[in-house]
């Protein structure tokens, strides 16, 4: 049985935990020292903590898995932090591309009541800014800009890395979910996406983490853990 509360470096881990099993990339101590950008001997004390608490088992390969309160806990929060960046990018007003640290600071801190209150003032929003769900398990699947060809019609769906400079980037560039155009070039170094009277363009490592629905589409493809790499400074998510 998990503890009642979750330590906030504990919260931390579940929610990165919780972005390798969304995104389908092998719940390991190694993807998650890539994703956090971590130490190895940091990590394992962590999930050493996580197996104690009763969030997580891992198996004689130690390979992770979510125990069912641990499971619930980290859906939990990320939910929490979706509805956050939600809530202040639609009523308090903060841009897109700056929510994410001021939510990882929220997540933590506020008390059952004030949720309440945030959920009711986000309606039915289905997703964060960045096009994640918040209602987790109703995720759709996309295939990276970075593999759509020519002449494809592509619908943005979320940007899979929320690192706050990445964000900026991809605000810069006019990329962002809901987004519907073209694709115009992808010669492995830069994707180009038209639409009405606008043009966006991104570095090839940039198009990786943008999640699209396109017409033709590539082959399915899960993006590697360095290829999303949370945050320069400190991990994201």
């Amino acid at each position: 049985m998990a503890t009642e509360r979750a330590t906030t470096a504990e919260e931390e881990y579940l929610e990165s935990l919780f972005w390798l099993f969304e995104a389908g990339l092998p719940m390991t101590g190694a993807n998650l020292s890539k994703a956090m950008q971590l130490s190895a001997p940091t990590v394992h004390e962590m999930l050493g903590r996580l197996e104690r608490d009763g969030y997580i088992v891992r198996n004689s390969e130690r390979a992770i898995d979510f125990t069912p309160d641990g499971r619930q806990h980290a859906e939990h929060i990320v939910s929490r932090h979706r509805m956050i960046e939600r809530f202040l990018t639609d009523v308090v007003g903060v841009p897109w591309d700056d929510v994410h640290e001021e939510a990882e600071q929220l997540e933590h801190a506020m008390t059952p009541r004030f949720e309440a209150y945030v959920r009711a003032s986000v309606g039915d929003a289905k997703t964060c800014p960045h096009g994640h769900p918040i209602r987790v398990g109703e995720r759709i699947d996309g295939v990276p800009l970075a593999d759509c060809a020519p002449r494809a019609k592509v619908t943005v769906l979320r940007l899979e890395n929320e690192a706050e400079d990445l964000l900026h980037y991809l605000k810069e560039a006019g990329v962002e979910p809901g987004l519907q155009g073209e694709v115009a070039a992808n010669d492995g170094e830069f994707v180009t996406v038209d639409g009405e009277g606008w043009s966006a363009t991104v570095t090839s490592s940039v198009a990786e983490t943008v999640s699209v629905l396109a017409e033709p589409s590539p082959p399915v493809r899960i993006a590697l853990p360095e290829q999303l790499v949370l945050g320069r400074e400190r991990y994201g998510r």
